[in-house]
């Protein structure tokens, strides 16, 4: 591993060991929402050096994947079946009525059409990877790419502290409430933060429906490629299908057939740690600059699409989880 990562992850390390003390000496503090916290406070005071960049997208890029593939030896491939025909209809309406109306949303508020489409898909399927997956057809300008980050990362960073009280007011047990953040909310690291404050069980339903909604970025960057059948010279394409998607259901098989990992609570730890670690990092990216730099219009889009994606999720979850 490059020596330029070793800042970086080192401080992402500090932050998620600190958080993880602070929760086993007050347990209602959930751990990997404190991760976010701490980086928003972290990243706007201006706290992280700029020797620490190159590991802090290492801890939100591989180390978060590790992470969520160790979430799949709680889980078995029934329990992904028993979500059914009509929840597996929810997510794949959810991503279309999303898609579809960020896009119309986008047109009516006159946000470029790189931009709006980067929006949509972010929104729609899985934040900042979806992103670049469908920037890798879309071929956009860097500031707006940059501006679909942003705007993922803030939403995703309110969703991670609002959704949580809304629980309670719309009346969601601990099943319905991780279908409600897994179908809703964007990048995985928010999802797993978001319904951690509900339990195991919102957690691992949050993530099967999450990861199902990952599974059609593959077809809609597909689908954009054929729209746009851009001619490219050189380059790599970005993978269609995440690989940490196929980890991810390689240990989901395992955890099927009765072979487990989890022969003591360090495999918890390990996990828990990494997902603090990606948390911090997507907590640093929060910077109220930024967000100030997108401009109104983008800015409007975004927080539309959050909540129509939010109030599509929520609708769907009344029909096949209660």
């Amino acid at each position: 591993m490059p020596i330029r990562f070793a800042p970086g992850l080192v401080l992402a390390a500090a932050a998620a060991a600190a958080a993880l003390a602070v929760h086993r000496a007050i347990g209602d503090i959930p751990a990997l929402p404190l991760c976010v916290a701490v980086g928003l406070v972290c990243g706007n005071l201006r706290l992280v050096p700029d020797a620490a960049g190159a590991g802090l997208r290492f801890a939100g890029g591989p180390v978060l994947k590790a992470g969520v593939v160790l979430l799949g030896f709680d889980l078995a491939f029934p329990d992904v079946l028993a979500l059914g025909a009509r929840a597996l209809a929810v997510v794949v309406a959810v991503v279309a009525l999303t898609y579809v109306g960020t896009i119309w949303i986008g047109r009516r508020l006159g946000v470029s059409e790189n931009l709006t489409l980067l929006v949509a898909v972010g929104f729609s399927i899985c934040g900042v990877s979806a992103i670049a997956a469908a920037n890798s057809v879309i071929e956009a300008e860097e500031d707006e790419v940059t501006f679909a980050v942003a705007l993922v990362t803030l939403c995703g960073t309110l969703a991670v502290f609002t959704l949580p009280t809304l629980r309670a007011p719309l009346g969601l047990d601990r099943e319905a409430f991780g279908a409600w953040v897994g179908a809703g909310v964007h990048d995985v690291a928010q999802v797993v933060a978001t319904s951690s404050t509900a339990g195991r069980v919102a957690l691992a339903t949050a993530i099967v429906v999450k990861l199902t909604r990952v599974t059609l970025l593959a077809p809609l960057v597909a689908l954009l490629g054929l729209r746009r059948a851009p001619v490219r010279g050189r380059g790599r394409r970005s993978p269609l299908v995440p690989p940490f998607v196929l980890l991810f259901v390689a240990a989901i098989g395992l955890a099927s057939i009765g072979v487990s990992l989890r022969t003591t609570h360090r495999i918890d730890d390990v996990r828990t740690f990494l997902l603090g670690m990606a948390l911090f990092s997507l907590g640093t990216r929060a910077l109220a600059g930024r967000l100030i730099r997108i401009g109104a219009r983008p800015l409007v889009l975004g927080l539309v699409s959050w909540v129509l994606i939010a109030t599509v999720a929520y609708g769907g979850v009344q029909l096949a989880w209660r």
